[in-house]
């Protein structure tokens, strides 16, 4: 009976931390759907961007490590024509529109910059009680079929592989690995 009990209890444990690792991988499912504003009240609605690959860039403009995200993405961008598509969300508040157009003119950035209000990263980092908040810079590939495949932390964006793995992904010649 002691074995069965013990077992049983393995079983369950098992389960339960399967259940929470799955819970917490932000990539292999539909990406939510939204539509956002830019700073001039353009609507930017993910559903627009079908067909093609779309990087999305949950951002702040305080931040040294979105800037330098936001300067290879743009970097990036001519080589990938129109297959690829960048857009940056960024909360409101923190950020505003004066701060937005400050940054960028800073950073010269042509990507479409969206506000939140914090609803949409609230379901892309499926928030919980027990786990309200997310670290910027977070970049989400999406693909052209509106699944995530892939999404990095800043850490992870930082690693001298990034730019090679983000172009074999997007060239189809490279594995969606798993945080």
């Amino acid at each position: 009976m002691r074995k069965y009990v013990f077992f049983l209890a393995a079983a369950v444990a098992a389960v339960s931390a399967s259940l929470i690792l799955n819970a917490q991988n932000l990539s292999g499912r539909r990406a939510p759907s939204f539509s956002l504003p830019d700073s001039g009240f353009v609507q930017h609605d993910i559903l627009d961007y079908r067909g093609k690959w779309l990087l999305l860039d949950f951002m702040r403009t305080d931040c040294p490590h979105c800037k330098a995200l936001s300067q290879l993405l743009e970097s990036k961008r001519a080589g990938w024509g129109t297959r690829v598509d960048v857009l940056s969300v960024v909360i409101a508040p923190p950020d505003t529109q004066a701060t937005v157009a400050k940054y960028i003119a800073e950073t010269k950035i042509t990507n479409p910059m969206v506000f939140d209000s914090g609803q949409v990263a609230l379901s892309y980092f499926k928030a919980t009680p027990a786990k309200p908040s997310f670290d910027t810079p977070h970049l989400f590939a999406i693909n052209p079929q509106g699944m995530i495949v892939r999404d990095w932390v800043q850490t992870q964006v930082e690693e001298a592989g990034f730019p090679a793995e983000l172009e074999a992904l997007i060239a189809g010649t490279g594995a969606a690995k798993k945080k």
